[in-house]
């Protein structure tokens, strides 16, 4: 893994990212492992009266007893594997913090997305931090300032990355992972989170 982490220069943000935290031979054991042992669940979501199927497959993991809630799903801890276990303690080394949980994405190909939304449900604490690590296909995550949307920043997520945001990050920002009519390849992001 290297040190150089990217800044990015965003106000009242606290956002850096490092393009190659797992190398590309422990990248694509990683992805094939996850693939396998996440318990991947396909689920629904209400809006504007009209049940849609979320863009994407997904699983929470965590410590025992801390379920997730987010736009009216509910999401039942799974426990922790011995794979997502190892990945935690490295991000926590890296991040000098501890996570008890993951959300888990699985990206199965362009079409699938994560619509506009800041990580700032109560149970996540005031200014939550947020490790984002990504697997597989390299997709673009954008940010925009809540108040102010020509404050915007390109991230482009590669295999093995890790992206984190600290600090009032999530009080005046949004971020998505928007649809591609490219062919690409599925993607795996595992956010770790502690929840209160």
């Amino acid at each position: 893994m290297t040190e150089d982490v990217l800044k990015f220069n965003l106000p009242k943000a606290n956002v850096s990212y490092v393009s190659n935290f797992f190398n590309t031979q422990e990248a694509d054991t990683l992805l094939n492992m996850l693939y396998k042992e996440i318990k991947w669940q396909q689920d629904s979501i209400k809006m504007f009266g009209k049940v849609y199927a979320v863009p994407r497959l997904q699983a929470f993991y965590g410590d025992e007893g801390f379920d997730y809630s987010y736009s009216n799903i509910k999401l039942k801890t799974n426990l922790w594997t011995p794979t997502l276990l190892n990945i935690k303690t490295k991000v926590e080394s890296f991040c000098q913090h501890t996570f008890s949980s993951v959300l888990a994405n699985l990206y199965r190909h362009g079409q699938d997305s994560n619509g506009w939304h800041a990580d700032d449900e109560p149970e996540l604490g005031e200014n939550p931090v947020i490790a984002s690590v990504s697997f597989g296909a390299a997709r673009i995550f954008h940010l925009k300032n809540k108040q102010n949307e020509k404050i915007r920043q390109k991230i482009k997520l590669a295999h093995g990355s890790l992206l984190l945001m600290k600090g009032a990050t999530q009080h005046y920002y949004k971020h998505q992972l928007s649809k591609t009519a490219q062919k690409v390849d599925k993607r795996i992001n595992l956010t770790f989170r502690k929840i209160f």
